[in-house]
């Protein structure tokens, strides 16, 4: 039975997975075909949003890839993919928006963005450490060394969740500055809430897989136990 469980966990967590990532593929899709009334560039807006909110030592980038747009604390850059940049859609003006709450999250000290930060390095090394910690592990049959790889999957996992109240509240902070700042039409800010929701999805879909993930390691732990 427990066996079984795993697998039950494994399976559910990849179509979860898959199916987030369809939707956000499909929406964004769907209104990147259609233009913003205001004409501008994803970063221009981008450049409006960060100067009306007295932010102006922001550096806006071309990233490479497709959905790869991130705002980095670190070196306070803003970085759009090339799906992004140059572009005036709704979907690439919405997820510049977004990108921009994240940059003034830091201007304001918002703290869960803050605590974010500080768990990226303990994240990065879960992500790379545990699966062959824990593979060593059963292989030498090691129990220690086994716990030691979920502990530091709990790293990713605990990452995630920080994770989802900064993303929602930095889609909270676009759709209000861009319905306030006129960006967007109330015809396109329907189709911005709606790219910034399946965007946001994606990250519950994550949190989520790596909470699922996390039990099937405990499990499988507490099996060989």
């Amino acid at each position: 039975m427990e066996i079984e469980f795993t697998y039950i966990l494994l399976i559910i967590s990849i179509i979860v997975s898959l199916l987030a990532s369809l939707f956000v593929r499909i929406v964004f899709k769907k209104y990147d075909k259609i233009g913003v009334s205001s004409c501008l560039l994803a970063q221009d807006a981008a450049e409006q949003i960060l100067n009306e909110n007295g932010i102006y030592d922001v550096t806006i980038r071309r990233a490479a890839g497709d959905l790869t747009d991130n705002y980095s604390p670190a070196d306070n850059t803003l970085n759009l993919s090339e799906s992004t940049y140059g572009n005036s859609s709704i979907s690439a003006v919405a997820v510049a928006a977004h990108e921009c709450g994240h940059a003034i999250q830091k201007n304001e000290g918002y703290k869960p963005l803050e605590l974010r930060t500080l768990s990226v390095p303990m994240a990065s090394l879960g992500s790379k450490a545990y699966y062959p910690i824990i593979l060593l592990g059963i292989i030498l049959g090691t129990e220690p060394l086994i716990n030691i790889g979920i502990l530091l999957f709990s790293f990713i996992v605990i990452f995630q969740l920080i994770t989802l109240p900064v993303e929602f509240d930095a889609s909270h902070r676009a759709l209000k500055i861009l319905s306030n700042s006129n960006i967007l039409d109330n015809t396109e800010m329907k189709g911005a809430r709606l790219v910034l929701t399946a965007a946001a999805l994606t990250y519950v879909a994550a949190a989520a897989t790596s909470v699922l993930q996390l039990i099937r390691l405990l499990a499988l732990s507490n099996r060989r136990n």
